[in-house]
Order: C-alpha cells, then structure tokens, then sequence
C-alpha cells in the first residue's frame, strides 16, 4: 500500500501517517526530516529528492508532507491512497501549539535531528493564515479532483475516525 499524506501544518500529518506506516508495515517517510538538515538548514534539492525516490521504489510507503519541490506529484500518481486532511485553522493552531509545548527544546521524531520544536510568531501566521492562501488550497483542491477514485478528505476527529475504522485501525493505535 502506498499512501500520501497531505494537509496543512498542525493537521496531524506526522501522527496519522506514523499510525499508517505501522498499519502498512513500514517506516513512514516525514518530507520535513528530508527538507531538513539540523538546525533548520535545507538540504540540497537533488538529494532531498533522491531520499524521495527511493522511497517511491518501494513496494509500500507512507509519506508525509506537501513540499511541492519533493516529487509531489510523482507521489500523488503512484500513491494507492492521498489523504487530505483538512482542519480548520483554529484546531490547527490548537494542536501546533499543543505540540509545542509537548516537545520543547527537542526535536520530534517527524523533524530532522537538530531541529527544535519552535513555536514563533512567523510559524503561528503560517499556521493560520500563509499556509492556507487561495493558491495553496487550490493546489489541495486540485489533487482531490484529480485523483478523486483515490482520495480521502478528513475535515475533523469524527471523520478521520470513520476513517481509521475503514481501515480497521482501532484508536488504542492512535494518538491523534
């Protein structure tokens, strides 16, 4: 199974496809821990996208993320599944905060070694707002229409319930 999980910041990417990946049988791929290199720098773009393709070679995946420039659409194609979810900005923020206060002054397993949970005014305003323009939801938008035969839109805790209940994924394997 091969499976894309897209959506906004503080959505529950990381958590929802680590629960994928263990359902699946595999390591879940976090674009952000590709992206980045310790202390926030960005890696270089050839080899981002290699780490990428990789993945994309093997039997079965989850892979977590949006970035565009990381094979999004080489990803959205091949995968058997594209997830959205898609919380309104003020569950967002909740949780982005909520994560913050969980994992300061180390990092996550979704982020790079070397990249500290932060929570500033810049990521604040990207969770609420840059990160949803009318471009970045038409990009969303898009991909659902043109996979819709494989694409699952999950607005709120209830939805991606029935959701993990499809799958028979039972909430003691879920920490959303």
């Amino acid at each position: 199974m091969k499976i894309a999980v897209i959506g906004y910041s503080g959505s529950g990417k990381s958590t929802l496809a680590r629960r994928l990946a263990d359902h699946v049988g595999c390591e879940p791929l976090y674009l952000d821990t590709v992206n980045f290199l310790p202390s926030w720098q960005e890696r270089d773009r050839d080899e981002a996208r290699e780490i990428v393709r990789q993945t994309l070679d093997k039997p079965d995946w989850v892979i977590d993320g949006n970035y565009r420039g990381l094979l999004r659409e080489e990803r959205m194609r091949d995968a058997d599944e594209i997830v959205w979810l898609r919380y309104n900005r003020l569950v967002c923020a909740f949780r982005a905060l909520r994560r913050h206060v969980k994992n300061r002054g180390k990092s996550r397993e979704s982020m790079a070694d070397g990249c500290i949970e932060k929570m500033d005014r810049e990521f604040f305003w990207w969770v609420v707002y840059k990160g949803r323009t009318q471009k970045r939801v038409r990009t969303y938008l898009d991909t659902i229409e043109r996979y819709a035969d494989k694409s699952v839109v999950i607005r709120n805790d209830k939805e991606l319930a029935a959701y993990l209940a499809k799958k028979r994924i039972g909430r003691s394997e879920v920490n959303v």
